[in-house]
């Protein structure tokens, strides 16, 4: 497995990582808990080191099951996590509040199994809450020797320049796939200008970039895809036409749709490090892949200008939560 750095920050990690929310949280009920460790494992085996988790993911069933996984060979992976929501529930809403943190913080060392954080996101911008006041929590927790890396989550080009002036930010994890590119507007230059490396989440479009969704899926009734405008049938036919493209260029180079968006993602920057969630082994295998399946820039190019041509339809939250989205 190819290892890349984070930034200037000197953490490195697999070039793929393994996004763990949707074992526990978020797409229909938790899977079960010994065949997740098994993939986990079997992740590690394969040469993913990167794994990322939340305590709202449950809450606090993801960290418990990563804590377990990965507690053989804990020193030889790097673990993220995040906080930043009431009592760790994201359904009570945003708490970036010194205290908060500090509770958080002893909360996911002991699920983790682990004396340290590797890298510690805030999990969404508090606006009640200084970016100052989060940052200089994290530098205490640093130098207490609680975290290794700090890192923010959709957070905005202020948000960021405000919380690396106090305390450096080692990444940042924001949603990037082709069907969602808007950090490249702005957000790519600021990284890029501070030395902070980038970790998508959804590099899949939360599956649908696979080709094994399309506007007649039924999702499961507590899948959150459910609530998201851009996976209403309607758009999901539209934007078919971005599967369609992935389906060409996959078939063209022997690889899968799966495979052609992580390679594009991994071919933009060498700072970038996603993290496709799976609960499937042969998911994770292909997903591997793509790290062997190298685009050349006519390929890139052609994806670009075909890509240009598409609208996607459909925002990629409901109303509600865009206002914590990317401040």
């Amino acid at each position: 497995m190819q290892t890349r750095k984070l930034g200037n920050s000197g953490l490195e990690v697999s070039a793929l990582g393994l996004g763990c929310m949707g074992m526990s949280f978020g797409y229909g009920p938790a899977h079960d808990k010994k065949e997740m460790i098994s993939l986990l494992r079997s992740a590690y085996e394969k040469g993913i080191t990167f794994f990322d988790t939340a305590e709202c993911y449950g809450p606090f069933l993801n960290e418990e099951l990563l804590g377990e996984a990965l507690s053989p060979f804990r020193d030889k992976v790097v673990i993220a996590t995040k906080f930043g929501f009431l009592e760790g529930d994201s359904k009570k809403g945003l708490d970036s509040r010194p205290e908060w943190i500090r509770k958080s913080i002893e909360g996911s060392l002991k699920r983790l199994n682990t004396e340290v954080i590797d890298l510690y996101y805030q999990h969404r911008v508090d606006p009640n809450v200084p970016m100052e006041d989060v940052a200089g929590t994290i530098k205490d927790l640093i130098q207490e020797g609680k975290v290794k890396h700090f890192g923010l989550s959709e957070a905005g080009v202020e948000s960021i320049r405000r919380a690396h002036a106090v305390q450096p930010v080692t990444a940042l994890q924001s949603e990037y796939s082709l069907w969602w590119r808007t950090p490249e507007e702005e957000i790519f230059p600021l990284l890029e200008e501070l030395g902070i490396g980038f970790v998508p989440f959804s590099p899949l479009g939360r599956g649908f970039l696979t080709a094994k969704i399309d506007e007649n899926t039924q999702f499961d009734s507590t899948d959150f895809r459910n609530t998201l405008p851009r996976f209403t049938p309607e758009a999901r036919k539209v934007n078919q036409a971005l599967v369609d493209l992935l389906s060409k260029i996959a078939s063209d180079k022997g690889a899968t749709n799966a495979q052609v968006a992580l390679a594009w993602i991994l071919a933009q920057k060498p700072w970038i490090a996603p993290i496709p969630g799976t609960t499937k082994l042969h998911r994770l295998e292909e997903n591997l892949g793509a790290t062997d399946l190298v685009l050349s820039a006519q390929d890139l190019a052609e994806i670009e200008n075909a890509a240009s041509k598409i609208t996607i339809e459909g925002s990629r939250y409901p109303e509600h939560l865009q206002k914590i989205a990317g401040k």
